[in-house]
């Protein structure tokens, strides 16, 4: 079964957030500025972050204390809150930078969408709330909107399809917009006209001398992939001695060199694609690019 992401909004629920974010980039007067002025945007929409390195446990504590019941707490480390009454923004500063602008921009979101900014005085964000996987529908928002301001509504997908589709189109242009390399991807391949798979690993670990397992995270797919192919069925972890395995860089690369694997869609029709790994250490992306239908040859991975 398909978990629930944040690509999964109604078409309905995504055009209001993506309208809601084009309203806030014009307000800052951000469209065209790379990397996105997240300063701009969360000054055009009213909220101000305090700079200083004071969200620790002492601070949540009191601060609960204060709210009682109006409070939307976390599940685990905060990692970003907003203070409504005061309109806001703490976030931990242990977090990798381009992790913090992604926070800043989700918070962001709980002041300026209209509906979300008066639900709770304190609304708390942990790696949970800020996950691709959270299921409640107002985190889901938060994160949509996050991700169209940073990439500044189709501006990142229009470039990108400007250049030959690889891994290292997302790679490269992730620094001009200022967002995660992992983020990038899944722009890169969500909005993606072409029938393409990421399949996302966690870092392989050793599982013996001779081998390693890397975890499946997730997979994400364009919608012209799931309509060709449906929800690929993945094991929970792959070795080198299977075709994705294979792939996964080990021993210091960052990179494996294209191949080609054979994928059946819904209706049984073999398809060659083009599959491609890259590692920034965090992660690892298997990119998979349907090339051209076959008549007759062996299967490598199936949907299942």
């Amino acid at each position: 079964m398909k978990k629930i992401d944040d690509c999964t909004l109604t078409p309905q629920q995504y055009a209001k957030i993506k309208k809601e974010a084009e309203r806030a980039l014009k307000d800052a007067d951000a469209i065209g500025q790379f990397p996105t002025p997240v300063s701009s945007i969360m000054s055009a929409a009213n909220v101000h972050e305090i700079e200083e390195d004071v969200l620790n446990v002492n601070f949540v504590t009191k601060l609960r204390k204060e709210v009682g019941g109006a409070l939307r707490k976390a599940l685990k480390k905060v990692m970003g809150l907003f203070d409504a009454r005061s309109r806001l923004v703490f976030i931990d500063r242990s977090l990798h930078a381009v992790k913090q602008t992604f926070i800043k921009l989700h918070e962001t979101a709980h002041g300026f969408l209209s509906w979300q900014r008066d639900m709770y005085a304190v609304v708390e964000d942990c790696e949970q709330s800020l996950d691709p996987d959270v299921a409640n529908l107002f985190d889901r928002e938060a994160n949509v909107f996050a991700s169209e301001v940073l990439f500044q509504l189709d501006s990142f997908s229009t470039e990108a399809n400007d250049h030959e589709f690889g891994i290292f189109v997302p790679v490269r242009i992730s620094k001009k917009y200022g967002a995660s390399i992992y983020s990038s991807v899944r722009q890169y391949v969500s909005k993606n006209p072409k029938a393409c798979t990421v399949i996302v690993l966690n870092p392989p670990e050793i599982a013996n001398v001779f081998g390693f397992k890397a975890y499946l995270r997730r997979c994400i797919s364009s919608p012209s992939f799931i309509e060709k192919f449906g929800e690929l069925s993945l094991p929970k972890f792959f070795t080198p001695d299977d075709e994705i395995g294979k792939m996964v860089p080990v021993g210091g690369r960052r990179a494996s060199n294209k191949k080609v694997i054979i994928l059946t869609d819904k209706n049984g029709i073999e398809h060659e694609c083009i599959a491609e790994a890259f590692t920034q250490k965090w992660q690892v992306f298997v990119l998979i690019l349907s090339v051209k239908a076959l008549t007759s040859t062996t299967v490598l991975v199936s949907n299942g």
